[in-house]
């Protein structure tokens, strides 16, 4: 056992963060790696209120993961009340690390519950993309293409995850920035497709009935998780796992959409 804080007070600079953030190198197939902040009695929110459990630094390590990756992944819940239309990287830093100037974000729904009208479609800096499966309104997948939508169509009755992947992948988006919300992030850990975890520790309990980061209908599993790093700051611990995959997880994983 040691002590890893306050042994280690030096600051870090902005290549040292992205050094703990970046995704390996020279992948050859998705590498999923989730953000989410929490209390240190696991609420995902306080009052269903999440952005008061982050802190500038809790920002700064949100905004660092987004100019990491190929596209930001998250439920269409979680896209519509975070206002995912809005993100912005920073372009320079992108350029620099060889990656478009700006990724699309991908909204995963299984009712296609997104209008072709809606700020996330008509002001999105790039082209969205919508997740969605066959069984979803046949109308609603058209609008989204009238308008412009890359959509993915995958899974019968709920979104295939594993499929979803795929499509990203033959997009050329391997690094994944999945946000949440807790129902997608679940169905990822049930059929093991987290690859790290980026987890925020606010120094605050909550107590009531707030949710926790993951949720899902299927049975608990427990899945071990290597710790890659741990940074401090103004109480917030910033934790990075990173999970050891096993050889013969499951090909399908479906999507329990919560809204």
């Amino acid at each position: 056992m040691k002590r890893i804080f306050p042994e280690h007070s030096l600051p870090l600079d902005g290549s040292k963060l992205e050094e703990i953030y970046d995704y390996p190198k020279h992948l050859e197939h998705c590498w999923v790696q989730v953000n989410f902040v929490s209390s240190i009695d696991g609420a995902a929110t306080a009052g269903g209120d999440s952005e008061c459990l982050s802190n500038p630094a809790d920002r700064n390590i949100l905004a660092l993961a987004r100019d990491l990756a190929d596209v930001i992944v998250a439920g269409i819940t979680t896209a519509i009340v975070g206002e995912y239309q809005k993100i912005r990287v920073d372009p320079k830093r992108r350029e620099r690390l060889g990656l478009s100037l700006q990724q699309p974000i991908a909204m995963v729904t299984n009712r296609c519950s997104l209008g072709p009208d809606s700020p996330q479609i008509v002001d999105a800096s790039v082209t969205p993309i919508v997740v969605t499966c066959r069984n979803a309104p046949a109308m609603a997948q058209r609008d989204l293409i009238a308008a412009g939508v890359d959509l993915v169509v995958t899974g019968d009755d709920v979104v295939d995850l594993h499929g979803a992947l795929r499509a990203l992948e033959e997009r050329g988006m391997k690094r994944i920035d999945c946000e949440g919300g807790p129902t997608l992030f679940g169905s990822l850990i049930n059929e093991d497709l987290v690859d790290a975890l980026c987890l925020t520790l606010a120094p605050c309990i909550v107590g009531g009935n707030d949710g926790r980061i993951s949720a899902h209908q299927m049975p608990a599993q427990l899945h071990p998780m290597s710790l890659e790093s741990v940074l401090e700051s103004e109480g917030s611990l910033f934790v990075k796992y990173r999970r050891q995959r096993r050889a013969n997880s499951s090909p399908h994983v479906q999507f329990a959409e919560v809204m």
